[in-house]
């Protein structure tokens, strides 16, 4: 029975995958264009912020960050808030986990998600623009944020359509007291450190009719004038020369109107049900996908890291005691261990203190076309698709690595001997603590997890600890999120493995329900364990061609000798100045199979072209010798 349900789950895998190929490595889309806000691409950051009229908050995010996602709703309502603005500020997203905005994040160097950054009027094409660094994102905080950045203009790059918003003296104002006029003019009497003044003049942007001034409440003759003792306070100015304190709103009044009124405003506010959103099955929730351990570290190493040009001091060790980490416990070896082994046996043997990420990059990516060294470029989501893209993925694929990881140290204690990683007690966990603090991109969930970390991290003394301890934090996660927007509704974050999957797993004391630690370990060890891992679905390395004889040395190890793989390796990475199919390595510098030919050419040319000037001197200096040896008479 167990042998046909395995064969109905793959089935299912396959239709699923079949059906649905779009669910599988793109981007969710948290905006869409019926928000009230600018959803920009690669192509069109520049373009639309640079030598703008208006400013611009501009939010990168992540549609794989939970952070981001629940945060979407916050910015669309901010969003909405601030659509009147649009003249003078605007609001734009760029999604990062989009491939297509992959090089524009990093040239933006956007490391952290969701990350804001403004852009000032008529900014030029080099302005990378400014992060807000502020704890406090809820909606009127960035509205005073927004507020600051026009009043950060000067009068020469001051945004065109935006109105002053420094405050009038009592010299400008009382002269209008009395005078006819052929609109309204609101007058906000308000605290120094009010932001009421400036958002009221911004959010009548819209509106023709009236004019809005500002003024401040140390400004003594304007209250005694005007009778003012509480503040804020508007008072209003009619056309017809009289004033009253204000009492309703502004766009009620009679000759004030909505710009362009005259044009037709009607939209369409139904939101209509996207027939193309695909409902997926549930796969076979017993296995563990290597691709999704696959997307995970085509993510990281490809995308997240990619927002860090250079690689040096903690970040560059952080980053070594990872790859370290996954090549000596990622199980069932292939090409991704290959990579990653020859990857760490780099790191480590390079003197320098800092390396450009862009050389890393190329290691990844086999620039030297090393044999059995791959690493998938695609996302590709099986046990952690969701019901549509942009659920789960990258998160749930991160954490079953690290789960994968605790478990394979759990079987192979003694594989981490020599790296340095050895005499911590959770090698794991601290590793993993590090990373998410120094590299993963939504900042709120890592600053969660280092809380958790924090806390109870000390308590962890062995390796069991190692797995329970990860178990019992992503459970805690699951808690409260539970019900959230980054939760899916076919896959609802909730107490896991379910009864269904481990029944012994739950017991009831008193009422109350508990877990069996000790069966929960027995499951954990085997559903993470090497022999649950699921090949199906992975990216099947590409079949180099065979290296030429005349570059590389031919090997005489005898198959499995360690230390002489190692060898070969290094002397293909350029450790020892040779190449493997084309390429060689110095000091970060790459040379491809192009460049080797070229080389290879020039060298042989030159040999050529020597040998011909010997002989043709040769020959010279042989006919010289000939005609001066003869007697004349």
């Amino acid at each position: 029975p167990r042998t046909a349900a395995m064969l109905r789950c793959w089935l299912k895998a396959a239709v699923v995958l079949w059906l649905v190929p779009g669910c599988v490595g793109t981007a969710a889309r948290l905006y869409t264009e019926e928000d009230p806000l600018v959803i920009l691409s690669s192509s069109s950051l520049k373009p639309t912020v640079s030598n703008s009229s208006s400013a611009w908050l501009v939010q990168f995010y992540s549609s794989w960050c939970g952070h981001c996602i629940q945060y979407s709703s916050t910015w669309k309502a901010l969003a909405q808030d601030v659509k009147d603005w649009q003249q003078a500020v605007s609001v734009a997203v760029l999604d990062c986990a989009q491939e297509e905005n992959f090089d524009v994040c990093k040239e933006f160097s956007i490391k952290f998600y969701p990350t804001f950054k403004y852009f000032r009027a008529h900014s030029p094409e080099t302005d990378r623009g400014t992060t807000y660094r502020g704890a406090d994102r809820e909606i009127q905080s960035v509205r005073q944020l927004m507020v600051n950045i026009l009043q950060n203009h000067t009068k020469l790059d001051w945004p065109d359509h935006c109105p002053p918003l420094e405050p009038h003296s009592s010299v400008e104002l009382l002269p209008l007291l009395g005078q006819r006029s052929d609109h309204y003019t609101a007058i906000i009497v308000e605290e120094p450190d009010s932001y009421v003044g400036r958002e009221v003049i911004l959010d009548l942007l819209q509106y023709s009719g009236v004019e809005v001034k500002r003024a401040l409440s140390s400004d003594l003759p304007l209250l005694d004038a005007l009778k003012i003792t509480t503040f804020p306070s508007v008072y209003l100015l009619h056309p017809n020369a009289s004033h009253t304190h204000l009492h309703v709103a502004l766009e009620g009044l009679p000759q004030v109107r909505e710009a362009g009124s005259d044009r037709l405003v009607d939209r369409l506010v139904d939101r209509l049900v996207d027939p193309s959103v695909n409902q997926v099955v549930s796969l076979c929730r017993w296995k563990v996908y290597t691709a999704d351990l696959e997307s995970a570290l085509h993510y990281l190493l490809r995308v997240e890291l990619a927002t860090h040009n250079t690689l040096e001091g903690e970040e560059l060790k952080i980053f070594k005691d990872f790859v370290t980490l996954v090549a000596k416990l990622y199980p069932g070896g292939g090409s991704v261990v290959k990579l990653m082994e020859t990857l760490s046996d780099w790191l480590l043997s390079l003197p320098l203190q800092r390396i450009p990420y862009q050389a890393v990059l190329d290691l990844v990516d086999n620039k030297m076309r090393i044999s059995g060294v791959f690493l998938g470029a695609e996302l590709r989501w099986v046990g952690c698709q969701g019901s549509r893209t942009g659920l789960r993925g990258y998160p749930c694929s991160l954490w079953t690595l690290f789960h994968v990881l605790t478990v394979q140290h759990d079987a192979t204690p003694t594989a981490l001997e020599n790296t340095g990683l050895e005499g911590e007690a959770a090698p794991v966990l601290q590793v993993m603590r590090r990373y998410i603090r120094t590299f993963f991109g939504c900042e709120q969930c890592g600053r969660h997890f280092e809380q958790a970390a924090s806390a109870t991290l000390d308590r962890v003394q062995n390796r069991e600890d190692q797995i329970l301890w990860l178990w019992n934090q992503h459970n805690r996660v699951n808690y409260r999120l539970a019900g959230s927007l980054s939760d899916d509704p076919l896959f609802p974050k909730a107490p896991w493995p379910s009864p269904s999957l481990c029944s012994s797993c739950h017991e009831e004391k008193n009422g109350v329900h508990v877990w069996n630690q000790d069966n929960v370990l027995h499951f954990l060890r085997q559903h993470y364990g090497a022999s649950n891992l699921s090949p199906k679905y992975s990216l099947t390395p590409p079949r180099l061609p065979p290296p030429d004889p005349d570059l590389v040395p031919v090997s005489t190890r005898t198959p499995g000798s360690e230390g002489e793989e190692r060898e070969e390796r290094e002397e293909a990475v350029g450790l020892g100045g040779g190449g493997g199919g084309g390429g060689v390595w110095i000091l970060g510098l790459g040379f491809n199979s192009v460049d080797m030919s070229l080389c290879v050419v020039l060298y042989v040319c030159s040999c050529l072209f020597l040998m011909l000037l010997f002989f043709f001197f040769k020959v010279r200096s042989r006919r010289w010798k000939l005609r001066h040896s003869r007697l004349h008479v």
